[in-house]
């Protein structure tokens, strides 16, 4: 007897909302403001399709410093200026979005503060750390699920990376609906990075300390390789909302050997 091919569907919210979708995409670093640019191209795109589009919002507390010239786009005249409100000015003024930019991290007590506390569809976390991430899930699993709310969280993707590796995995906050198939196996639950690689995220020695020059910080992760990593994970976007359902959770990626191994839903 064939085996059928596990398929995740996408929540149909996604596909077909009212209204905008709302992101909450935390950190503007290396591969925080290259994903707000892949965002930004989904939103345009999405519009030119009949497709309400994305309202988001970028959390970062950092700022920026000479050390982020060069892997990411920050001029001199920007030297000290929130990361999260100069890259939301520049995208905003390109593309003509009405987007926000939230200076402070992503953390439980400055969310209450927030009109709607840090609710959205989806979440893209682009953190430097495994405690972050920590943070962010027990954050998402104690969020209201409201499903008849228009920011309803319904699914987040984490991208992580170290000098010229890296991973994006997509997880469902909760349990999709999903419709009854004879070509594939529904799979309505995608594990959160937390859960399925908890004792990997425990193990890593990581350190937040940002560096002192471009030189050092080209000694921690390599010129390419967040931009690599943001460019496929917004390839799993854009087919999500496109064909409405994925094979892929995710992928694995190692720059130095030019190879990629794809994470398939299960």
């Amino acid at each position: 007897m064939k085996t059928q091919t596990a398929m995740h569907y996408v929540d149909n919210y996604l596909l077909n909302p009212m209204n905008p979708i709302t992101v909450n995409l935390i950190g503007a670093g290396g591969s925080g403001n290259t994903m707000l640019t892949a965002l930004a191209r989904i939103n345009h795109s999405l519009i030119a399709l009949g497709h309400p589009g994305i309202q988001l919002n970028i959390f970062d507390d950092d700022t920026v410093t000479e050390a982020n010239q060069g892997r990411q786009l920050f001029a001199e005249s920007e030297l000290g200026l929130y990361k999260s409100v100069v890259l939301i000015n520049r995208i905003n003024r390109f593309f003509g979005t009405d987007w926000k930019a939230i200076t402070y991290r992503f953390e439980k007590g400055k969310l209450r503060s927030m009109p709607n506390h840090g609710r959205a569809n989806l979440y893209i976390s682009c953190v430097d750390s495994a405690d972050a991430r920590f943070v962010i899930a027990d954050i998402l699993k104690n969020l209201p699920s409201g499903r008849n709310q228009r920011d309803t969280p319904l699914y987040w993707m984490d991208l992580g990376n170290s000098l010229k590796t890296g991973q994006v995995i997509l997880s469902t906050l909760g349990y999709i609906e999903q419709p009854k198939s004879k070509l594939y196996k529904p799979v309505s639950y995608l594990p959160m990075v937390t859960e399925e690689y908890a004792e990997i995220l425990n193990s890593q020695d990581e350190t937040d300390i940002p560096s002192c020059s471009i030189a050092e910080a080209l000694e921690k992760q390599d010129l390419f390789i967040n931009s690599t990593l943001v460019n496929m994970a917004g390839s799993l976007l854009w087919d999500m909302f496109r064909n409405g359902m994925t094979p892929y959770r995710g992928f694995f990626l190692n720059l130095a050997s030019f190879r990629t191994e794809p994470i398939r839903v299960q």
